[in-house]
């Protein structure tokens, strides 16, 4: 959404059937970072004042450490065990991804997916 990547207008269209927007909190630093590359902090600002964020904590560190699929990277790890701990708590529907090892770990957990192409 910061950027004109393929399936913008479809992951906008998923966005707004939703009330609400969550990630784990590596979604700033991973998403200033990016904007600060492409100059577009203040779109990036915009976006993440719209997404409510869960903490990075010892707790998450130590299930995230520990969390199959060990296939899936350590940034998506992350995502990953916010999503579990999001979807169990029934905070969240379903998981909106680009990323094949995000994908792969929400599928283990049973978690649904918005995979736009």
């Amino acid at each position: 959404m910061l950027l004109a990547e393929p399936g913008a207008k479809q992951i906008r269209e998923i966005l707004g059937r939703y009330d609400a927007w969550w990630s784990s909190a590596i979604l700033t630093i991973e998403l200033r970072r990016l904007a600060r590359r492409e100059h577009l902090e203040a779109a990036a600002d915009q976006i993440l004042a719209s997404v409510r964020f869960t903490p990075i904590t010892d707790a998450t560190i130590e299930r995230t450490s520990r969390l199959e699929p060990v296939e899936v990277r350590t940034l998506d790890a992350i995502h990953l065990d916010a999503a579990i701990e999001l979807y169990r708590a029934g905070t969240i529907a379903a998981v909106l991804t680009h990323d094949e090892q995000l994908k792969h770990g929400c599928g283990h957990h049973g978690i649904p997916l918005h995979a736009p192409s």
